[in-house]
């Protein structure tokens, strides 16, 4: 399986785990699955982090993969397609993270219930 985790997700890994639903924490920690993180949430986090909304110790990236994860580079495609996509959600990181998922078949592990409009597959995080 390939994983894309949301910003949320990723944030939850990072700070061990446990405010992940237990199938979302087997499927991060499966070394078979691939996962990744969009380069929309390491923009994210600096952002939230730059206006004192996250506490975030350190450089993102490379963060994410001392996790062991990859990331995901947002490319022309993706932009694209989530500028095209319905407005079932106006976050655009969020819709990013749509683009994304649809466009290079991936799993989004996300806790956000907005997302299944977009009939897209989800792990519940």
């Amino acid at each position: 399986m390939r994983l894309l985790l949301d910003t949320h997700a990723y944030l939850w890994w990072d700070m061990g785990g446990a405010l992940l639903h237990p199938a979302a924490y087997a499927a991060i920690a499966d070394p078979g699955n691939a996962v990744l993180v969009s380069a929309a949430s390491v923009w994210e986090i600096a952002i939230k982090r730059a206006v004192g909304k996250l506490d975030f110790e350190g450089a993102i990236a490379p963060n994410i993969l001392e996790n062991g994860f990859d990331v995901l580079d947002i490319g022309a495609a993706h932009a694209e397609r989530a500028g095209h996509l319905p407005p079932h959600h106006s976050d655009p990181f969020d819709r990013m993270l749509v683009a994304q998922a649809d466009l290079d078949k991936l799993v989004l592990v996300t806790r956000d219930s907005r997302l299944q409009l977009y009939g897209i597959p989800i792990l519940t995080a």
